[in-house]
């Protein structure tokens, strides 16, 4: 009788553990998911016949086994061109910030020389050790570099000050960006020096699609996926569901948020109790609005990350750039508003009629849009969609050590690791855990360097 892999969660980490299992043959797999669908935050909703990719996924990745997994999911990946831009003083720069012509024209000549002034001063006089995530910015952009560009909009994803972040998160994120790249980009054209990628594939239908495609497959090779089917208990070889329903496991892999897993697990010790409860997280409201025009033109931007202080939306994305198949009447235009909050704040507690009136005000606000273009509208809403870097994020070590410590556990994608990874990292650390399984190595830390390489993830 074939061993049983229980898999919580159906994102990408959770799909491709199970496709992996059958692939090799001899562990079946059996996914829970809590929710309706598959993807996680990868998922795609659909509303009166218009698609909405939830959080942006650019499907590319520097790993070849990666990049090959999803052309063989997926037969209808388009090349998409990748252009995000910053909204700033109601104009748009380059992100990443470039040395040009129209960053010198809109930031004036006067705030350029305050900025290069303040980077050489950071360069002189570096804050070590890093602690904080405004340390680690501060290094390397500069006081008024990183006043301009980077405090508004971290602030408004993660709902505290930069100070109060650790510095791991910049370098989980941000990585090889700096102002000297930059300046060597500006002076040498042909400069071999990392710069981000300009194309990446996308599913014509949005990430959702390719991730159907894969449960499809997942149940035509004899696995299972159980949806509406919340972890509730976790304890001696058995996974109990909401229902009252019990599975028997030899091995579990967990892309459920860490904080809950570690409440439906039994004989757990205070102190880890005490680090998994104080595990905090970020969640998303995206606001879907269907619009006759925008008073910026015809722009091709994926996303426009909205860096003013007067308006609480973070990042827009414009779906006919992604794909126009994401858009009913290929004539309008569909974007996403894209909102932080935390569950049971303000945000999160406003009616769906309140936060659609304070969405279409702020698109006007900013001249994006006005009010009598909007067609449509629907506010969406995604609990624990990124993972923390403060609470007790400074104790995770302790949390992780207790956990790998169970032969049977894995812990894999981005909640399940709390780790802020992207879709092709989550993947990579349920295929490492999977390889893990069946060579019987009880060594974890293969799974946990997935996305610890010094190198950005989107450069080339």
């Amino acid at each position: 009788m074939k061993k049983v892999a229980l898999i919580i969660g159906a994102g990408p980490a959770g799909l491709t553990a199970a496709l992996e299992f059958l692939r090799k043959g001899d562990i079946h797999p059996i996914v829970v998911e809590q929710e309706s669908f598959v993807g996680g935050i990868s998922r795609t909703a659909e509303y009166n016949g218009n698609r909405m990719d939830i959080g942006g996924h650019r499907f590319f990745s520097k790993n070849d086994w990666v990049m090959n997994w999803w052309k063989n999911i997926c037969s209808d990946m388009m090349l998409r061109p990748r252009l995000s831009r910053i909204l700033y003083l109601r104009k748009f720069f380059d992100y990443p910030v470039s040395l040009n012509a129209n960053t010198i024209k809109g930031l004036g000549l006067w705030r350029m020389a305050k900025i290069g002034c303040s980077y050489i001063k950071s360069s002189l006089f570096q804050i070590k050790p890093e602690k904080t995530l405004q340390d680690f910015m501060l290094n390397r952009f500069g006081k008024e570099l990183y006043l301009t560009f980077f405090k508004d909009y971290t602030e408004k994803v993660w709902g505290i000050p930069c100070e109060q972040i650790s510095a791991e998160w910049g370098a989980q994120r941000i990585k090889g960006l700096s102002i000297a790249k930059a300046i060597k980009h500006a002076l040498f054209k042909n400069s071999k020096e990392t710069s981000l990628i300009d194309e990446f594939l996308y599913p014509k239908l949005g990430p959702g699609a390719l991730w159907q495609n894969a449960a499809d497959k997942i149940l035509e090779m004899g696995g299972e996926i159980l949806f509406d089917s919340k972890v509730v208990r976790i304890e001696n070889g058995e996974l109990r569901i909401e229902n009252g329903k019990t599975f028997k496991f030899d091995y579990i892999l967990s892309s459920m948020p860490v904080k809950d897993l570690v409440k439906a697990m039994e004989g757990v010790p205070q102190n880890i109790k005490e680090i998994a409860d104080g595990l905090m997280y970020r969640d998303f409201i995206t606001v879907g609005v269907l619009l006759d025009k925008l008073e910026v033109g015809n722009i091709k931007d994926n996303w426009i990350y909205v860096q003013e202080n007067d308006v609480k939306v973070g990042r827009l994305q414009i779906f006919n750039n992604w794909s126009e198949y994401l858009v009913k009447d290929q004539s309008k235009v569909w974007i996403g508003m894209e909102y932080f909050a935390n569950e049971g704040d303000d945000l999160w507690e406003m009616s769906e009629r309140v936060f659609k009136k304070l969405a279409i005000s702020e698109l006007e606000k900013i001249g994006i849009a006005k009010k009598d273009s909007v067609l449509d509208s629907v506010v969406l809403k995604v609990p624990k969609a990124y993972p923390a870097y403060f609470g007790t994020y400074n104790r995770f070590n302790e949390l992780r050590a207790w956990l790998d410590g169970i032969d049977n556990l894995f812990l894999i994608g981005r909640n399940g690791m709390h780790k802020y990874n992207n879709m092709d990292h989550s993947m990579l650390s349920a295929m490492e855990a999977v390889k893990a399984i069946h060579s019987g190595s009880k060594d974890k830390s293969v799974v946990w360097n997935v996305n610890s390489e010094e190198d950005y993830h989107e450069s080339k």
